[in-house]
């Protein structure tokens, strides 16, 4: 049984906040409810009490006493800024602001609202100190709008408090393992200034590291440019080009998972320039050679026990074909491909749609947030640990 304190904000998704309660408590845990005054237009703290099976306490520092988990659903856009930026102005920022334990959120807000650059870097910034979001889904929102900003069902979050929880324990088998992680796309120069690249962010491979780590793995991550903060608690190594990533990446491929996320160039300028290339009105011709196969030279040197994760951005089923070539051709336990030629989803977004190819099958996993696809893919990285 844990002990859980469950910041409710204030919008039409509180009302959602009863079933976790209800849920939380027929499981077995000590829930506390901590109410926001929005929160308390929709819900009374009345109504979150006797569904959590206790008194109201007169104690005005019991939101202070310790948890083993802090969730906050719904979650917000305000409280998720005050989150971001350690405010402190109401119980339930104070009782964040106190919490030395895992934090986990389930946004919920208008779609534009979620989707605004302060939002995203509010969101970047908690969960590069650890925080497991859960959400949020797409669909109808209460204003009549549709997107991307419905609260996660009360049942989705219970199970991944139920995850972070179980990810706190000994049995984990990421606990004490060491797992390389590589992230973001590499930079091939053309010259001094100018340089061949691609879109990836870096999000996918940070959301990984991150969810790695928070499974009590060691981690290392390659950080090929990244467009986003690497998250704590893991060790950086930058590799802003193929060739940095390769040699970085073969000088630690004895890690016992290796998970292959950054979008590698396939080619590089051939011969590039010294210094800056001055513009002229004469063409630039420039010749591009292949780069070498960093997965495949890891598939080839493999050790015993060792669990080897390409990722495969391509477009429609003629990607997915190629991703059942790449994940055989270069001894592969897992192969993720996403589709790159949707927008919405890969390169530069905060969600993700991908089929995960595995000796287990192939898993279509729908569209969710970045951490919920890396919560996946390191789940069925664990499956092939425990059979092994």
């Amino acid at each position: 049984m844990a002990r859980i304190l469950l910041g409710v904000t204030g919008g039409i998704a509180a009302y959602k906040a009863c079933t976790l309660v209800r849920l939380l408590v027929r499981a077995g845990h000590d829930v506390y409810p901590i109410l926001t005054a929005g929160a308390e237009r929709f819900v009374s703290a009345e109504t979150f009490f006797a569904l959590a099976r206790r008194a109201q306490s007169d104690d005005p520092y019991q939101h202070l006493e310790h948890a083993d988990l802090l969730v906050v659903a719904p979650l917000t856009a305000n409280t998720l800024a005050r989150l971001a930026h350690g405010l402190a102005d109401d119980l339930l920022t104070e009782a964040a602001l106190a919490h030395d334990g895992p934090l986990l959120v389930a946004p919920a807000m208008n779609v534009r609202m979620w989707e605004h650059a302060a939002t995203r870097a509010n969101a970047e910034t908690l969960r590069a100190r650890g925080a497991v979001f859960v959400g949020p889904e797409d669909g109808e929102l209460a204003e009549g709008e549709v997107g991307v900003g419905r609260m996660a069902e009360p049942e989705q979050i219970a199970l991944a408090i139920e995850a972070l929880l179980a990810g706190s324990g000994k049995e984990r088998p990421l606990r004490g393992r060491r797992v390389l992680v590589s992230a973001g796309g590499t930079r091939e120069p053309l010259d001094t200034v100018r340089f061949v690249g691609n879109r990836s962010s870096g999000r996918m491979g940070v959301a990984l590291a991150e969810e790695a780590r928070r499974r009590g793995a060691e981690v290392t991550l390659l950080a090929a440019n990244l467009a986003v903060q690497a998250p704590a608690g893991v060790t950086v190594v930058e590799t802003p080009t193929a060739a940095d990533l390769e040699r970085e990446a073969l000088a630690r491929a004895d890690a016992d998972v290796i998970v292959m996320t950054a979008a590698v160039a396939d080619y590089r300028p051939a011969r590039p320039e010294a210094e800056k290339r001055p513009k002229g009105a004469a063409p630039w011709t420039v010749r591009l050679e292949p780069t070498s196969d960093v997965l495949a030279a890891l598939g080839a040197g493999r050790r015993p026990n060792q669990v080897l994760v390409g990722f495969a951005a391509d477009g429609a089923e003629s990607g997915l074909d190629r991703a059942r070539q790449k994940r055989s051709a270069k001894s592969a336990d897992i192969f993720v491909f996403n589709d790159v030629s949707r927008s919405d989803i890969g390169f530069d977004s905060l969600e993700n749609e991908v089929v995960l190819l595995s000796n287990g099958g192939e898993r279509h996993v729908p569209k969710a947030a970045k951490s919920e696809i890396a919560a996946t893919v390191l789940d069925e990285v664990e499956r092939i640990l425990s059979e092994q």
